[in-house]
């Protein structure tokens, strides 16, 4: 058994505490210029400097105590007015900053829950429908709450397919799942669609927009075709968007969204069954990082509308780009027809995954598909300077793939 880390006996300066850190990163994805397209959303050092320095204003700030910092529960509603704003919620819409995406969904899933139980239905071991290309956020929340995940295959487009899905509605369903867009394919599911059948069998909608809540409105606004996925569609019941992806924000920042209040009131957690008195949360959590609440809202104010159309454009335009030129490369091919930032690429003829391990070690970073086997690419604003560079590298490890000549394993999908 290795030796546990003790904390020392005396404290070290800071000056030799920063060096050990920069060293520590000496093997990490270099985000910073561009070679990463996974975990981290470059906008450019300004961006980043804003939202820095508006989370150290409030790291020490707490977001639990409304009564405390009011400064923090002003900028969380101001933040929750920009993101319904786009998202075509109606009067009476609401919602609250969460630490994530993982968290928005699971508040989500409890509330469906727990309003379904409130209305006489057995909520043990219900279920959650969603098609395979969902996050698997809502499998963890389903383990966390006692309820059963059912995945149904996609159609040929790669999309949810919702006469395979209506197919798999049971008397145990009570939530319906629809991406925009799912995390592998970066594709927008037929979230219209989806809100009919939910309508027609009185279930909850929830449309994962963590990827593109805060995207897919400025894409539109640029002339992309961006169809229907958000209130617009009457069947959506609740919208999930993260601010630290295409929002900009530091991390942990994300939202969750609901169509009225009364739907919110079986997310918050209330109790007083203690010797201090009555509590109230509206998430998971208790102690809510001010610096991530400051920082979203100094971001979004930054950018504002003309900059995240900026931004989107330079991601939507970096994507067209590198999709046409590995479409142009003998034995590559994309798949889907992806209109936002995620897309992936495989090959019919080569192991795409040894492909990946030759740019891995040039440096690149990414995520992979099993399903198809593909590499997938996450877009931020930075790649349109390493574009080239990346498409350069990528012929070099295809024609080295194709020769045989690499002896190294092929990569293997994991995000952990």
């Amino acid at each position: 058994m290795a030796d546990r880390t003790i904390l020392p006996a005396q404290g070290t300066d800071w000056k030799h505490l920063q060096a050990q850190m920069r060293a520590r990163a000496a093997d990490d994805a270099d985000w910073r210029s561009g070679r990463t397209a996974v975990y981290v959303f470059n906008p450019g050092d300004d961006v980043l400097r804003v939202a820095k320095e508006a989370y150290a204003m409030y790291q020490s700030e707490n977001g639990l105590g409304p009564l405390a910092f009011p400064s923090l529960k002003g900028m969380e509603d101001e933040v929750i007015d920009m993101g319904l704003g786009l998202l075509g919620a109606p009067e009476g819409a609401c919602g609250n900053m969460t630490s994530g995406g993982t968290e928005s969904i699971l508040m989500a899933v409890k509330t469906c829950r727990d309003q379904a139980a409130a209305a006489g239905r057995d909520v043990r071991d219900a279920e959650v429908l969603a098609p395979y290309s969902a996050h698997l956020a809502f499998d963890k929340a389903c383990r966390y709450l006692g309820l059963h995940m059912v995945r149904v295959p996609v159609g040929a487009d790669l999309r949810a397919d919702p006469a395979a899905l209506a197919t798999a509605i049971t008397e145990r369903t009570i939530m319906l799942v629809g991406s925009a867009p799912c995390f592998p394919y970066g594709l927008i599911d037929p979230i219209e669609a989806l809100g009919d059948l939910a309508l027609r069998h009185g279930l909850w909608l929830h449309v994962d927009a963590c990827v593109g809540g805060y995207f897919n409105p400025f894409a539109r606004m640029n002339g992309i075709e961006v169809e229907p996925f958000d209130f617009s569609v009457l069947g959506v019941v609740s919208i999930s968007a993260d601010l630290h992806k295409y929002g900009y924000a530091a991390k942990g920042a994300s939202t969750i969204f609901h169509r009225s209040e009364e739907q919110r009131a079986f997310q918050v957690f209330e109790c007083d069954d203690w010797p201090a008195g009555h509590m109230s949360t509206p998430t998971a959590a208790g102690t809510r990082p001010g610096g991530a609440i400051a920082a979203a809202w100094a971001v979004m104010n930054y950018l504002g509308v003309d900059g995240y159309r900026e931004k989107a454009r330079a991601v939507t335009d970096t994507r067209e780009k590198m999709m046409r030129a590995i479409e142009e490369i003998d034995g590559m091919r994309t798949f889907g027809a992806p209109k936002l930032g995620l897309f992936t690429f495989g090959s019919d003829e080569l192991d795409i995954f040894k492909v990946y391990t030759g740019l891995y070690r040039r440096g690149w970073f990414s995520g992979l598909v099993t399903e198809p086997r593909a590499i997938h690419m996450m877009l931020s604003p930075a790649h349109a300077q390493v574009a080239d560079q990346y498409l350069s590298d990528l012929k070099k490890e295809v024609a080295v793939v194709r020769a045989g000549t690499d002896t190294a394993p092929a990569a293997t999908a994991r995000y952990s």
